[in-house]
């Protein structure tokens, strides 16, 4: 081999070397980008959830309010409790 050859090798191996560490890099960010999107969507979801559970008394309740069924009379200081525990 000659020397000529052989600078040419060495700077093939770094630059291959170099290369694959880049490759390295870009697949970790990847893969920690998928792992946080999958945390940022889980985390929506779950807020989401928890904000109907702790809403959902108040809808229900406005709900079987307008529904129609019941008394104008008890309708109406139900409402007035409704307001005043806000």
């Amino acid at each position: 081999m000659t020397p000529e050859e052989k600078s040419l090798l060495e700077r093939t191996y770094k630059m291959v070397e170099e290369n694959n560490r880049i490759l390295l890099s870009i697949r970790r960010s990847a893969r920690w980008g998928s792992v946080m999107r999958y945390v940022y969507w889980a985390v929506i979801i779950a807020l989401s959830v928890g904000a109907y559970y702790f809403i959902q008394p108040y809808v229900n309740f406005l709900v079987s309010e307008f529904s129609g069924t019941a008394d104008n009379a008890t309708s109406s200081q139900g409402m007035i409790q409704l307001l005043k525990s806000l």
